[in-house]
């Protein structure tokens, strides 16, 4: 007979599904049921999750405009003794979404923190697109408008497969530029909509990509992975001695 477990109170990190609801772990489910508070970047989205799964519990928002308010309750909850799950509108809290701040306050605070394994949507478009997977640099969103070209230009000699998020918004734009920096022979896939009924990937370069998305309209979201550079040009001299 197994000894029943102490229930010890801790901020545990769940993932959830990035489109298909099937997606999600027996444990995500239980640690959902058994938690006493969910901290959801948007209850409305989580409240759809927790009713398609019979699960009822409260419910405080977590997002950019409230990271302070949001700590302070957690640290508040946590104290008296409460189990909390962070989840985020889909995926793994804290990968390009709410959760790194929250995290690091509970450590600080000596706050137990779990966070279970599950769905990111970079790790299925990484494989699909076909390039090395050894190494490889995760850079999330660009900047939407300040520091954008700098940051693509930072990357131009990168030797490591990159991957990037990006809107459907954004998309046309992201590969003009990709097509300018890192030229017109640099190859390029793009995953859309991972784990959704409309879930497509295409590979070719930035122009490719480009004219297709000029004849289809964008849409979902999107992962971008860029190969790396095979024939890197450093910028900087080497002077001898």
């Amino acid at each position: 007979m197994q000894a029943n477990q102490v229930n010890i109170a801790k901020l545990t990190i769940v993932p959830t599904p990035i489109g298909n609801l099937k997606d999600i772990t027996f444990r995500a489910i239980e640690a959902l049921k058994s938690c006493d508070r969910v901290i959801a970047e948007d209850t409305r989205n989580t409240g759809k999750l927790l009713l398609h799964f019979g699960i009822h519990k409260p419910m405080f928002s977590f997002f950019a405009g409230n990271e302070q308010k949001v700590l302070e309750k957690v640290l508040s909850f946590i104290g008296n003794g409460e189990n909390l799950v962070l989840v985020s509108d889909s995926g793994t809290p804290g990968i390009s979404d709410p959760g790194f701040i929250l995290v690091r306050e509970c450590i600080k605070n000596q706050i137990p923190v779990q966070c279970l394994p599950g769905p990111t949507a970079f790790v299925p478009a990484l494989i699909l697109s076909g390039f090395p997977l050894h190494s490889f640099v995760f850079e999330g969103f660009l900047p939407q408008k300040k520091g954008r070209l700098n940051k693509l230009m930072s990357l131009k000699n990168e030797t490591r497969t990159m991957v990037f998020y990006e809107s459907p918004y954004r998309i046309k734009k992201m590969l003009a530029e990709i097509k300018e920096i890192f030229g017109v022979t640099r190859l390029v896939s793009v995953s859309r909509e991972i784990s959704k009924i409309y879930e497509e990937t295409i590979r070719g370069t930035a122009d490719e990509l480009l004219n297709h998305f000029e004849k289809i309209e964008p849409r979902g979201e999107f992962v971008v992975v860029i190969s790396g550079n095979p024939n890197p040009i450093f910028q900087h001299s080497i002077i001898p001695y």
